[in-house]
């Protein structure tokens, strides 16, 4: 294999030979991929690419939500997919943030076992009663299934406490929390750097070949990398390199507040079906969502903003959230999430030497690790 003359004979031999394990992908999964990996297989030469200068997709872009399901979300679920499927990834969800804190610790990500609340104004009262119907019921599942008890409760006494606006009902989910997402993805970067994991950024893959037993990877500068087995973990972009693949491309735009004297807004929350969700980060706010008023459009790779979603963000903050407050946004931005017909995880070979691990379903903090010790199976 040939290399062109801004490539040295040192980088050749440090970074590009002799790969075991060649991951597409440096967030959540495919970073815990390749620590339970390396693990597992100490002598194992690990190598990540990741095209962005950090993780591209959704890793360092997400709300830091350690949620697993709010109960109109699950309800919006069981439309579409089998119980037994829709219970299994809450499962994967609750099993995947234990994994996360267990393997990291929580002081380095700074999680928060606040719980989480489901907000219902008054022209949700249709939906807030079919939650209430639904609440008995899951909590029996998932006692069965998780091993914990009353999930899901009535809140409303802890209306005031928040100083919102037009809100009737909350319903908490008590095993819910918050992460930094900075923190966590720091952390899940030094011990991949210690455990000897390479991990190469600003680098793109166009496309695989196989020959024989091993794999080539051909990058979009011209560069071209033999490896032992690849794994594609990066999530919503994998259908550019693996058509065949149900997951598709979905935008999430977020916002942050400067910081507020005062603020009563504690813990996290979700409203609607989970497509809009918001939390205090310290003494701000950070909301994100929108999604549902333009879902065609929203279905992109692009990270970008755009003013019909960024307004009826600020209108929530104005109206609900924050209504007696003065307020400016900080920053806005946008993540790119892996979603599908089904919220079900693509975890599997495409041939003998190239594997997969995708569409997370906007649940990426949650089911990442998860993913990624399942993963590390599957690739052997």
């Amino acid at each position: 294999m040939s290399y062109p003359p801004n490539i040295s004979f040192w980088e050749i031999k440090q970074y590009l030979q002799d790969i075991d394990l060649l991951i597409v992908g440096s967030g959540i999964v495919g970073l815990t991929t390749a620590i339970f990996q390396k693990n597992a297989h100490p002598k194992k030469r690990v190598v990540i690419i990741e095209k962005g200068f950090l993780p591209a997709g959704a890793s360092t872009k997400n709300a830091g939500f350690a949620c697993f399901g709010s109960p109109s979300e699950v309800l919006s679920d069981l439309k579409k997919s089998s119980e037994e499927d829709v219970f299994q990834v809450i499962q994967q969800r609750f099993e995947g943030l234990n994994a996360l804190r267990e393997l990291l610790g929580d002081k380095n990500m700074n999680y928060e076992a606040c719980g989480g609340f489901e907000v219902f104004k008054p022209n949700d009262n249709e939906l807030f009663e079919k939650c209430m119907a639904f609440i008995e019921e899951a909590n029996r599942k998932l006692k069965s299934k998780l091993g914990i008890a009353n999930t899901y409760t009535l809140e409303n006494q802890a209306k005031n406490e928040f100083g919102f606006d037009g809100v009737n009902h909350l319903i908490k989910n008590n095993y819910e929390g918050a992460i930094d997402t900075g923190m966590m993805m720091n952390s899940l970067l030094k011990m991949a750097s210690d455990l000897g994991i390479i991990i190469l950024n600003g680098l793109e893959v166009s496309s695989f070949s196989q020959s024989g037993t091993k794999m080539t990877v051909y990058l979009t500068n011209g560069l071209t990398i033999p490896a032992q087995h690849v794994h594609v973990a990066n999530n919503g972009f994998a259908k550019q390199l693996l058509p065949e693949l149900n997951v598709t491309p979905a935008r999430a735009q977020v916002l942050i507040t400067t910081p507020i004297k005062q603020l009563q807004v504690k813990g996290t929350f979700h409203m609607n079906e989970g497509f809009y969700y918001f939390r205090n980060v310290g003494n701000q706010v950070l909301l994100g969502g929108g999604r549902e008023l333009d879902i065609e459009n929203e279905t992109n790779s692009e990270l970008e903003i755009t003013e019909l979603i960024q307004n009826r963000l600020d209108n929530l903050l104005k109206t609900v959230i924050l209504p007696n407050t003065d307020f400016e946004i900080e920053h806005r931005w946008a993540g790119i999430m892996g979603v599908g017909e089904s919220k079900k995880p693509i975890v599997k070979h495409i041939s003998s030497n190239l594997s997969c691990s995708v569409r997370l379903g906007g649940m990426g903090v949650a089911i990442g690790t998860s993913i990624g010790k399942q993963s590390a199976v599957i690739i052997g």
